[in-house]
């Protein structure tokens, strides 16, 4: 009999749910709407993973981070299970032929982006798709209260409308309540089982410094720190920089932003993965969908604009439950530029509607035409050839994009892919009257399978080692081949991509009022990020929590703020703290320091051995031979 479990070991290789993620399945399986809130490392994936593979049909996942799309996508691969992603930078006809395989059965998981989800086009196929529920990730895009609401997950409501029976899961990592009300309801979810995971971190210590000079603090802190580590910054100059100052001090690191080339990106992050770089300096371009347990440390060079943002990146750290350092490094003119950064990130009208001509202008599309096409497009390319600041362009595109203009991706390789035309015995015909080519199809049929039935990835370097042919050779065999359309051949690319949701408008408005709102949203929420920062007398933990919703936390005392309470208790208060939590070991019978050292955190054992020796000289305790604590006859 086919279970949760039996399904969870045979293809993700757990034994065990993780806790909330058994209740989310059989919530799904149970046939209710439901909402998963699960922090960073929480395992969402598998959430609707496991349920997907119990039921028959094609489970639709929309998310719109493309590189988490390639990644999943992937993985599933690699566990046999057939899965495909839809995104800019695939041919037309490649997306035309995948959606007929998702009609036919032929997949378990379609991933999309929101605007695609809505698009005429895909709409026409999924009519004919045998669903069986739909996964929303990145949730909390939903509501305008969110810290990155997309207009285009509004529409998710309308498609699911369309299929009465189709169920959904909602996914998300960082939501306040209000996000989770406003999720439920603009989804239009019915009898939705919530399930919430704490907030809470109790290996992590939270530390916020204000340091004169951040490149030596961030120094001192790898140097003192054992381990793997995140130094997150907010431009792609600082991250060169300070990656390459530590490399001088001999400390193993390197930097890590969009703008480096795809597979540069692949190799810098799995030599971190691999152990073989120490500490990544980044931007937030890094560490979506990158699970790497071991993590020691995170250090912020500045603040992050939101709570939302801080807590997803430092929650990298510490992900196999020992304790970890999560270390945010201040400034007073960090908060200077805030008011300034507010009316950058979000451009007047004029200058959006301005960004938008010039971006038609760039990929060459004329007014009525570009709908459902790919181009290749580099930001920085296109601010040189009109003179015009880069950020502008990247922060009018982010609006064009959240308003369903366009669709963006950062580069992301794509290695070439092909698939056969004709059929079996129409290849062996043809092979027959072309000798010149037999060998390599028969190189091509005996590497890679799947041909006649998907575009598969394939890697001409390989094939022509294979052949003792030179790879140029190679490609040109495949472009001749696709010219005759014996295959269909899309060369690799690592372009940044931009997908056109719309036919170019002759000109847009966007209005006054909006702008305002997202400029009053952020204000809002970077107030939040500021008093964190600030807080010189709250629980960092308990700070965090609050702002998601949980109210009956614990101080978590290992946070900056917590140590330094402690630092400055008085001997009773003191013991009033401690005695508590060593009471019931000693009660409990055959105590020994070592379980003391097992049992309590390593900052406080000193506190606790004081405690015991203050019982002991008092004689309310007594250590026999064996080490053995023990009370005495004295009340205690």
């Amino acid at each position: 009999m086919t279970t949760p479990e039996s399904i969870l070991e045979q293809y993700f290789g757990h034994t065990a749910f993780r806790p909330l993620q058994k209740d989310i399945v059989e919530s799904v399986l149970n046939g209710n709407d439901t909402i998963a809130l699960l922090p960073t490392g929480g395992g969402k994936s598998v959430c609707f993973q496991v349920p997907a593979m119990m039921l028959d049909g094609l489970c639709i996942v929309v998310t719109p981070l493309i590189a988490l799309m390639k990644d999943q996508v992937e993985n599933l691969k690699h566990k046999n299970i057939q899965a495909i992603a839809l995104f800019s930078g695939m041919s037309h006809r490649e997306i035309e032929f995948e959606l007929e395989n998702c009609v036919n059965g032929k997949y378990k998981f379609l991933y999309v982006s929101p605007e695609r989800l809505m698009s005429k086009h895909f709409m026409s196929f999924a009519m004919h798709m045998p669903l069986n529920f739909l996964a929303i990730d990145e949730a909390h895009c939903i509501s305008q209260w969110g810290y990155d609401f997309r207009p285009p997950y509004l529409k998710i409501a309308e498609f699911k409308s369309k299929f009465q029976s189709l169920k959904c899961i909602a996914l998300t990592a960082s939501a306040t309540p209000d996000v989770l009300k406003d999720i439920e309801a603009k989804l239009e979810l019915k009898n939705t089982g919530i399930f919430s995971k704490s907030f809470s971190r109790s290996n992590l210590s939270y530390v916020v410094q204000e340091e004169e000079n951040k490149l030596e603090k961030i120094k001192s802190i790898c140097s003192k720190i054992e381990g793997t580590g995140l130094v997150y910054v907010k431009s792609r100059k600082k991250a060169l920089e300070i990656a390459h100052y530590l490399s001088q001090n001999n400390i193993s690191a390197d930097h890590y932003h969009a703008g480096l080339e795809a597979e540069l990106r692949t190799q810098k992050q799995d030599n971190w993965k691999n152990n073989k770089t120490r500490v990544m300096v980044c931007t937030n371009a890094f560490g979506m969908g990158i699970d790497k347990p071991e993590v020691r440390f995170v250090i912020h060079h500045q603040k992050p604009d939101t709570l939302e943002a801080y807590y997803q990146e430092a929650g990298r750290a510490g992900r196999d439950g020992k304790k970890s350092y999560c270390i945010l490094l201040s400034h007073p003119v960090d908060f200077i530029e805030d008011e300034k950064n507010i009316v950058n990130k979000y451009p007047s009208p004029k200058d959006i509607a301005r960004v938008y001509e010039l971006i038609c202008n760039y990929i060459k599309v004329a007014v009525g035409s570009g709908q459902g096409q790919s181009f290749n497009f580099d930001i920085n390319d296109l601010s040189v050839y009109f003179n015009i600041p880069a950020n502008l362009v990247y922060n009018a595109l982010r609006i064009l994009e959240a308003d369903g203009y366009f669709q963006a991706s950062e580069s992301v390789y794509l290695p070439s892919r092909m698939r056969i035309r004709c059929s079996y015995n129409e290849l062996y015909e043809w092979q027959l009257q072309n000798e010149g080519v037999d060998a390599l199809f028969k190189v091509l049929l005996r590497s890679y399978g799947g041909l006649f039935d998907f575009y598969t990835n394939i890697y001409e370097y390989e094939i022509a080692r294979r052949l003792q042919k030179p790879e140029r050779w190679v490609k040109e065999q495949l472009s001749k081949l696709k010219q005759i359309e014996i295959i269909d051949y899309i060369p690799q690319n690592n372009k940044p991509q931009l997908y056109l949701l719309e036919n170019r408008f002759s000109s847009i408005h966007i209005s006054e009022d909006r702008i305002a709102f997202l400029r009053s949203r952020y204000r809002e929420k970077l107030e939040f990020m500021n008093n964190y920062v600030r807080n010189k007398t709250e629980c960092r933990s308990l700070n965090l929590v609050k702002y998601f919703g949980e109210e009956n936390g614990q101080a978590c005392g290992v946070c900056d703020i917590c140590l330094a309470k402690k630092k400055n208790l008085s001997p009773s208060e003191k013991f009033e703290l401690y005695y508590p939590k060593i009471k019931p070991l000693i009660d409990a019978g055959g105590f020994k320091l070592e379980q003391l050292k097992q049992k309590v955190k390593s900052s406080e054992t000193l506190e606790y051995l004081s405690i015991l020796r203050w019982l002991k000289d008092n004689n309310y305790l007594e250590e026999n031979q064996e080490g053995i604590w023990t009370w005495t006859q004295k009340k205690h």
